[in-house]
């Protein structure tokens, strides 16, 4: 851990070294396992105002993604493979597996929805339910009809230039950047609804320059492998196998999708949807409204459908 305060009051720290990575993971709770994936630019902190409800029912595996928080940054490659959704996807998998759990729940937000739902579609056996929070997949968010919607995420085309574009333009004011996404993106449009002892941890990780440029590489996964990977499932017709539900905040990425179910339906054999008044960071924002929604549909003893 850095010095920034510990959000995560007696869950277990681990360092999992799996491959050419470790992933930094909290660990807690009891129960059946619940995998959670934080987006961008935050950290595993993002879970911390859900974290103790969930704890009741589940025990929590709450990773920082490769690149991320106090995860390694693995080298970068010319096709961004090392950032792709597919190979964050198989890093989690990894972990899961180390800590016993070879069948689990997962819920997602942003870039971390983005690791969940691939790894639905890669390892259908593991994954029993999905949460996907205020994401429409790669193939769809890339699609030109969703040029409204990219206008309200024009991150995505700027962290996707080539190096050095994006790092060095971070680089002169990280804390700038980092607290404009959550100008942009809440719906009180300001800082105010995320605590400042996350904050720190933010700051701390955007502060450093492998990290910026790990999660730059992220994003240009998403603007070439990711796309390809998906666009090839969307070919072959594969769907998501265990039962998905998405959760979209009223004033967040989605706002200006009409449906977004509409975008989801095509990629999952089973799929519901609920909107929650938040913007985009719905895990910090509104937390009360995330669990209403989420926990339900996570304690569910339907049986997932067979493959």
């Amino acid at each position: 851990m850095t010095a920034a305060a510990d959000l995560y009051s007696g869950f277990e720290s681990r360092l999992a070294t799996l491959g050419d990575v470790a992933l930094f993971t909290r660990i807690g709770g009891k129960g059946p396992p619940l995998l959670l994936l934080h987006g961008y630019p935050q950290t595993h902190v993002l879970w911390h105002r859900v974290a103790p409800a969930l704890a009741a029912h589940f025990t929590l595996i709450i990773p920082d993604l490769r690149g991320y928080g106090a995860s390694s940054c693995p080298p970068s490659d010319g096709e961004h493979r090392a950032y792709a959704k597919r190979t964050m996807a198989l890093d989690v998998l990894r972990l899961m597996a180390s800590l016993g759990h070879t069948r689990f729940s997962v819920m997602g937000h942003d870039r971390g929805a983005r690791v969940a739902y691939r790894l639905a579609l890669d390892h259908p056996a593991a994954v029993e339910r999905l949460v996907a929070i205020d994401i429409l997949t790669t193939f769809d968010q890339w699609q030109p009809g969703q040029q409204l919607t990219r206008r309200r995420i024009f991150h995505w085309a700027f962290l996707a230039q080539p190096a050095p574009i994006p790092e060095t333009l971070i680089g002169t004011n990280p804390v700038d950047w980092l607290e404009g996404r959550f100008r942009r993106g809440t719906m009180a449009r300001s800082t105010d609804p995320i605590d400042p002892r996350a904050m720190a941890h933010y700051r701390a990780s955007l502060s450093d320059p492998d990290r910026v440029h790990a999660t730059c590489e992220d994003y240009r996964a998403s603007a070439s492998c990711d796309l390809a990977d998906d666009t090839d499932d969307r070919v072959a017709g594969r769907q998501i196998v265990a039962p998905t539900l998405v959760i979209w905040g009223s004033q967040g990425s989605l706002a200006e999708v009409g449906d977004p179910l509409a975008f989801w339906k095509p990629w999952c054999r089973s799929v519901e949807g609920i909107l929650v008044e938040a913007g985009h960071y719905i895990p910090e924002e509104n937390p009360t409204a995330l669990l209403a929604a989420a926990l339900p549909f996570l304690i569910c003893d339907t049986k997932v459908i067979p493959p």
